[in-house]
């Protein structure tokens, strides 16, 4: 998958190097949300799901804001190839669902989880390039540098004693990118659209971290609106 996700890189880049009078660069903003896969399709040693039975949060509470950037470039009427990088963060606040302290207060936990990913991706245009209305379908690869993370306080469930701790696990990890959009070219240089994009990649973090699992599904689904500059 490396060896893929490198050879991939080196033919966006190959193109990208090749004569500008022969190509059209584009620089693509986007902004919008990002959520992790559903439970009923997680795999099976993830987490998230484990830490379900046990707090009370859901999987949509890691529903955020998302942004990234990618240059583009034409290869053909119907084929254009970029690279790019993208952000996003959330912290989830959670409780246990059945134990309170003594006093009768909640037992608070911080699930945080940030992922950057940096992919080379190919989009296939059904119609021309230079029409005014482009949808577009692609696939790509990336590389998902990521940070998970449990701040908060916890029970020890052999004595049930209550202590304060956290529990830190990050990767760089290979996975699939696929997507679709629609581009409407306002003008020779300037075009807005929107586009979705699923990401398919999963991290280890350890039962051995003090994590309840050994997984965590990063997969999911990328919601955006797309500003295009062409040059």
């Amino acid at each position: 998958m490396r060896t893929l996700l490198v050879r991939v890189m080196l033919g966006a880049v190959a193109f990208m190097a090749a004569p500008v009078e022969a190509q059209t660069h584009r620089l693509s903003l986007n902004v919008g949300a990002f959520s992790l896969q559903g439970e009923d399709t997680r795999i099976d040693d993830d987490v998230v799901v484990e830490n379900l039975g046990l707090f009370a949060f859901t999987v949509d509470d890691f529903r955020g804001g998302s942004v990234g950037a990618e240059w583009l470039v034409e290869t053909g009427d119907f084929l254009e190839v970029g690279v790019g990088v993208g952000f996003y963060r959330k912290t989830v606040l959670s409780v246990y669902n059945d134990f309170v302290n003594d006093d009768g207060t909640e037992i608070p936990q911080d699930f945080k989880l940030r992922v950057t990913p940096m992919t080379a991706s190919v989009r296939f245009f059904p119609f021309s390039l230079g029409e005014p209305v482009q949808p577009y379908g692609g696939v790509g690869i990336g590389l998902f540098n990521w940070r998970y993370s449990e701040v908060g306080e916890f029970i020890d469930f052999n004595t049930f004693d209550v202590f304060r701790d956290r529990f830190v696990a990050s990767g760089n990890d290979v996975g699939l990118v696929y997507l679709a959009g629609i581009r409407f070219q306002m003008s020779e240089r300037f075009g807005i659209g929107g586009e979705v994009r699923y990401q398919d990649v999963i991290g280890a973090v350890g039962i051995d971290q003090g994590f309840l699992d050994e997984r965590i599904d990063l997969g999911g689904l990328t919601s955006s609106l797309t500003v295009s500059i062409g040059f």
